[in-house]
């Protein structure tokens, strides 16, 4: 049987990691060739390159520190020169950096990386794969609830870096319609990664918004965006899917 995305080429940055880890799984699961991007981890990336080549994909790691400017441009390039095309584009690199708009000690310099990775590292990735996409390509970007709905303190910035990522890629979808390339976000609910860890003490609060009381498995935000990145979904752009468990 064929596989809904046999021959694709994807990208999936943040990949060495995480939720990425488990996409870039989901999309080889899929029939798809699958590059990722790391920061600073090679022996990881490696090790998830060498699990997806086992299901019979291509698969490669690229070094990429997309809150530098010129990063998101070269990783595509990199990409395309390595399997030829680009047909998939997962932004799924974030970090997450709590404080208080009011702390006086915090480290301006730091908050402000947060916005160089989540929102503009996001938009220089779209720009550059927005060149090279071909007819009926995607778009996915992972986002997060608080955009709509902050339900504890500290996390100002990091809600609007992902506030600013669902405009973004609405405005996006617009623009590249005409070659049928679809931009979406799929919302990520609470779930057991490295990201969340600074979180833990509020989980209580976190799950207790959720209408299914219990943080996300990798896999489930996973099956959303292949969902989103497969022809069954080329009718969807400009929206955001919540893969939540309810939050609200």
């Amino acid at each position: 049987m064929t596989k809904k995305l046999e021959g694709k080429v994807a990208l999936v940055t943040g990949g060495s990691r995480g939720l990425g880890v488990e996409i870039a799984r989901a999309l080889a699961d899929e029939g798809a060739n699958v590059a990722i991007s790391y920061v600073a981890s090679e022996e990881k990336a490696a090790a998830v390159v060498r699990e997806i080549e086992r299901k019979g994909v291509r698969a490669a790691a690229f070094q990429a520190d997309q809150g530098q400017q010129d990063a998101p441009q070269r990783l595509v390039d990199a990409v395309v020169k390595r399997f030829g095309k680009l047909d998939i584009l997962v932004n799924n690199a974030a970090i997450s950096l709590p404080s208080r708009v009011d702390d006086p000690n915090a480290d301006i310099d730091t908050m402000e990386r947060q916005w160089q990775v989540n929102a503009l590292g996001v938009v220089r990735t779209i720009r550059a794969a927005a060149k090279v996409l071909g007819q009926g390509g995607r778009i996915v970007t992972i986002g997060s609830g608080v955009w709509h709905r902050v339900a504890f303190p500290g996390v100002a910035d990091y809600a609007g870096t992902k506030g600013a990522v669902v405009s973004y890629s609405k405005g996006a979808a617009r623009d590249l319609a005409a070659r049928e390339i679809t931009v979406n976000v799929v919302d990520a609910g609470v779930m057991d990664t490295d990201m969340a860890a600074p979180y833990l003490d509020v989980r209580p609060i976190l799950t207790s918004n959720l209408t299914i009381q219990r943080v996300g498995r990798l896999e489930e935000i996973a099956a959303a965006v292949v969902f989103l990145a497969s022809p069954a979904a080329s009718y969807i752009t400009g929206v955001v899917l919540a893969a939540d468990g309810g939050y609200g």
